[in-house]
């Protein structure tokens, strides 16, 4: 089972997508994954078991790219969910 923490509010309609092999956490030091919308994480110390960050939106900015290369923490976002037409235009 894989454990990660919302750092942002998250809607259900996103987080009841996790499988059984997720459970959402509230501490960030048991995640191995972290969900973030707008939370800055520049002055955050992540914990030694945490092995990607999700933005939920486009950008990273609000993520220190450099610290988390050096530790191996794989960064991405979901831009695309957000940025695409919809199928309704």
């Amino acid at each position: 089972m894989r454990n990660i923490c919302c750092l942002n509010q998250i809607s259900h309609y996103g987080t009841d997508r996790l499988t059984g092999d997720y459970k959402l956490v509230d501490d960030m030091k048991d995640a191995e994954g972290i969900l973030v919308r707008s939370a800055s994480l520049h002055e955050t110390e992540f914990p030694a078991g945490l092995e990607a960050i999700a933005r939920a939106g486009a950008g990273v900015n609000n993520i220190p790219l450099d610290e988390c290369a050096k530790k191996g923490i794989v960064v991405f976002n979901t831009c695309l969910l957000y940025t695409s037409p919809s199928p309704r235009d």
